[in-house]
C-alpha cells in the first residue's frame, strides 16, 4: 500500500497563472505626482545646464579635478604642525568643545520646559501651536545668521556665538522633545490622572522616564550640530578655537599639511564624541 503525501508540492504552473491573473496596480496620475515629477526634472535639466554653462575663466574641469585630488592626499598624508603645537591645538579643540557643551545646556534646559508646553498630550492646543510656530520660525534661520544679530548687541566674539547657537539650539530641541513626550501613550497619562496625580507628578514619573533614551540621543545629536558649528563660529564670529585655526591655516597662511592635522583633531574628537553617546544611551535605556 502507498503512503498518502500529506504536503504535495504545489504546482507552480498555477501558481504562477495566479499571479498573472491577478490585476496589475497603477499608481494613478495625479496633480501632486505631476508637480513632483516636473520639479525633479526641472532641478536635473538646470544642473545640468549650469555645468556647462558655468563660466569656467579658461580653467581645465579635469585637471582641476585632478589637483584637488592631490591637494587631499598631501592634507591627509602629510599632516604637520607648522604655526602652532599639540598642546595648543588641544587648548584649540577643548575650547570649541567648551561652546559646543555650554550652547548644548543652556538650549536643552531651556527647551525641556518648553517642550513640555509644547507637547499637545500634555499643554494647552493653543499654546501647543503658538510654541510650535515660534520655534519653527527660528529653525528656519541659520545658526550663523543668528550669531551675526545677536552679535550686534554683545560684538563678535564668543558671548555672540553662545547666545546665537543657544536660540538655534532651543528651537531645535523644542520640536525634538515635544515629538517625543507626544509618542508616549495617552492611556497611561488618563490613568494617573484618574488616580490623582498631577501635572508634575505626570511630567516627571510617566513623561520624563519613557522618553528620557530619545531625550539623551536628541541632545547628544545637536551636540554634535554644535561642535560643527563652533567650529565655523571660531572663524565667522571669532570665537577661537580650532576653528580659528583652521581658518588661518587655510585663508591666512595656505597650509594645507596643517589643515590636514586640524580635521584629524576634529575628526578624533567627533569618533570620541559618538562613542560617548552610545555609551550613555545604553547606560540610561528604559525598556517602555
Amino acid at each position: 500500500m502507498g503512503i498518502e503525501r500529506l504536503n504535495p508540492k504545489p504546482n507552480h504552473s498555477n501558481v504562477i497563472q495566479e499571479y498573472l491573473d491577478k490585476p496589475i496596480k497603477v499608481k494613478p496620475i495625479n496633480k501632486t505626482r505631476i508637480v513632483i515629477q516636473c520639479t525633479l526634472y526641472s532641478l536635473l535639466f538646470l544642473t545640468i545646464y549650469g555645468f556647462f554653462s558655468f563660466d569656467y575663466k579658461n580653467l581645465n574641469v579635469f585637471e582641476a579635478i585632478v589637483s584637488t585630488l592631490v591637494n587631499f592626499k598631501t592634507m591627509f598624508t602629510e599632516p604637520h604642525f607648522n604655526h602652532f603645537t599639540f598642546g595648543e591645538a588641544l587648548k584649540a579643540v577643548s575650547i570649541t568643545l567648551s561652546l559646543a557643551i555650554l550652547t548644548t545646556i543652556f538650549g536643552a534646559i531651556i527647551a525641556l520646559f518648553l517642550a513640555l508646553l509644547a507637547a499637545q498630550n500634555l499643554s494647552n492646543k493653543y499654546i501647543s501651536n503658538a510654541i510650535k510656530g515660534f520655534v519653527a520660525i527660528v529653525r528656519a534661520v541659520p545658526t550663523v545668521l543668528w550669531v551675526l544679530i545677536f552679535a550686534i548687541a554683545a560684538g563678535l566674539g564668543s558671548v555672540a556665538a553662545v547666545i546665537g547657537m543657544t536660540f538655534h539650539s532651543v528651537s531645535y530641541l523644542v520640536k525634538a522633545y515635544s515629538e517625543s513626550f507626544e509618542e508616549l501613550d495617552q492611556g497611561v497619562i488618563e490613568a494617573l490622572k484618574g488616580s490623582g496625580a498631577n501635572w508634575w507628578q505626570i511630567v516627571f514619573q510617566a513623561v520624563i522616564p519613557s522618553s528620557i533614551t530619545y531625550l539623551i540621543s536628541w541632545t547628544f545629536l545637536r551636540f554634535e550640530i554644535n561642535f560643527g558649528v563652533a567650529i565655523a563660529m571660531g572663524a565667522a564670529a571669532g570665537a577661537g578655537g580650532i576653528g580659528f585655526d583652521m581658518f588661518m591655516a587655510s585663508a591666512f597662511y595656505y597650509d594645507i599639511r596643517e589643515i590636514g592635522t586640524i580635521t584629524y583633531f576634529i575628526l578624533i574628537v567627533a569618533i570620541l564624541l559618538e562613542v560617548l553617546a552610545t555609551r550613555i544611551k545604553s547606560r540610561f535605556r528604559v525598556k517602555v
